[in-house]
């Protein structure tokens, strides 16, 4: 039976209610009334249900998709505002013992080059990102217990958060590795992390075992409840997403929100993190061969209703995309992109290397950091290097319950310009610069609290003098 409270993957991820509710989706997609009323309970930002949400995807009444849409845009700008917050991914080791058919670091492709990097690596991959100006990563590694076991997961944190370059500092690391033990996630909250971060891939139980013939991540129980003991393990900020194109969307969508509820259900807390890739060309991988991929359209309008049906949880994309997709979906829901990324081992160091071929997908977008920056001040976004609730400990459901009462702007809002200040001090292009100080004049107005508002001026001032991390 379905039950969102259960901790058995298959219990909380229930193949009959998906499809009862893709069924019941269908049959409702011009019914009018239950659409709107689906819409108006929208509108008090505390989300809809799977349910409504596979309703609100199949809507087939022009207006009321727009209206949809239009509601997206309020929903994102009431809790996040004009915000954006930066990152970079790093990847460790693409060494994997997977068999994963749609990545190319699965064991059988011998045409990818294998590389790890020492702690000596490491170093240099830093410090080229703090070059650029960034303050937040995601660490990512193939799953192999010989070549990337958890202590050397752990020792490779330590590094990062030890090199202090010039003004540069990492100062969050969020971790997306291969589903694992109670025990270590323990050690990963020990070690300092963000977010943990791990995709589905997608939620139906039998394509899954289809996707993963092969290796450890072919157990669909041990992967889908990894966030469960992650939670045990004392991590409260956990990051889901599916890869869009590898499975039936609305199949996909439809169980990415039944984790979101289960995880509300029987932690208290939701995710702090959706991300929305979908599948891209790779080393022996062609997408043309997964015949579910789905158009712009469809992915803005899933974007959009993410955001409607949980409405306090970030939304991430990545250069994955184009810059056109990116700018369409920022207004929609998404809250978080990255810049400047690589996605080889070893590839912020040796860009030009022309012979590597260690890359775990084509990125779309190949804008310096800078460049990214610009255009986002240019949209009127503030892209933000923010790194304060981690690190203050507003995290779980003390994040939430700041999010909810509104309470977080008074964090956010300053925070976002104070890092935008300090990358516009040590980082930026002239014109970016000049961009930025005006966006900072425009938005400090805005801080409601006259007392924050007070601080924040006086930090900014601060910053131009050369001090560095002021947070809230």
């Amino acid at each position: 039976m379905y039950n969102p409270k259960s901790k058995v993957a298959t219990e909380f991820i229930h193949h009959g209610e998906i499809l009862e509710s893709i069924a019941y989706a269908k049959e409702n997609k011009t019914n009018r009334e239950l659409i709107e009323s689906i819409i108006e309970k929208a509108r008090k930002c505390e989300g809809v249900t799977h349910r409504e949400a596979a309703v609100l995807l199949e809507c087939e009444l022009d207006d009321l998709n727009q209206e949809m849409f239009k509601l997206a845009r309020d929903i994102k700008q009431k809790f996040y505002g004009n915000r954006i917050v930066m990152f970079a991914p790093l990847y460790l080791s693409n060494y994997c013992i997977n068999g994963c058919v749609y990545c190319p670091y699965h064991f059988k492709n011998k045409n990818i080059s294998r590389k790890k990097l020492s702690q000596e690596d490491i170093k240099r991959e830093v410090i080229a990102l703090q070059d650029m100006g960034h303050k937040r990563l995601a660490l990512e590694t193939g799953e192999d217990p010989i070549n990337n076991p958890i202590e050397y997961v752990l020792e490779s944190i330590k590094t990062i958060y030890s090199i202090k370059h010039k003004n540069g500092a990492i100062r969050r690391v969020n971790v997306n590795i291969a589903a694992t033990t109670v025990e270590n996630y323990r050690k990963l909250k020990d070690a300092g992390i963000g977010t943990y971060i791990l995709f589905q891939e997608t939620y139906h139980k039998e394509n899954y075992e289809m996707l993963h013939p092969t290796g450890p991540k072919h157990d669909y129980a041990y992967h889908t409840e990894a966030m469960d003991r992650a939670m045990e393990g004392g991590i409260d900020d956990v990051g889901i997403g599916v890869l869009f194109g590898l499975n039936m969307y609305r199949y996909d969508l439809v169980g990415l929100l039944m984790h979101a509820e289960h995880l509300e259900a029987a932690f208290g807390v939701g995710p702090h993190t959706i991300s929305v890739p979908r599948i891209r060309p790779a080393d022996d991988i062609d997408p043309s061969e997964f015949t579910n991929a789905i158009s712009d359209e469809i992915f803005e309008k899933i974007v959009a209703i993410i955001r409607i049906a949980v409405p306090y949880t970030g939304m991430i994309i990545s250069t994955r995309e184009s810059k056109a997709t990116r700018e369409r979906v920022l207004e929609l829901g998404v809250s978080q992109i990255s810049g400047d990324s690589s996605t080889s081992v070893g590839g912020y160091v040796e860009k030009e290397a022309e012979d590597d071929n260690s890359a775990q997908f084509e990125i779309s977008d190949n804008r310096t950091l800078d460049e990214v920056v610009n255009w986002l001040l240019t949209l009127g976004y503030i892209p933000s290097f923010c790194t304060a609730c981690y690190r203050e400990g507003r995290t779980g459901d003390r994040f939430m319950s700041l999010l909810k009462s509104g309470q977080i702007v008074n964090c956010c809002q300053p925070n976002a310009l104070m890092t935008l200040k300090e990358y516009l001090e040590d980082y930026a292009s002239k014109d970016t610069q000049e961009k930025g100080e005006k966006v900072i004049r425009e938005e400090i107005t805005r801080i409601t609290n006259p007392k924050v508002r007070a601080i924040a001026e006086e930090h900014l001032k601060e910053l131009h003098d050369g001090k560095r991390d002021f947070r809230f």
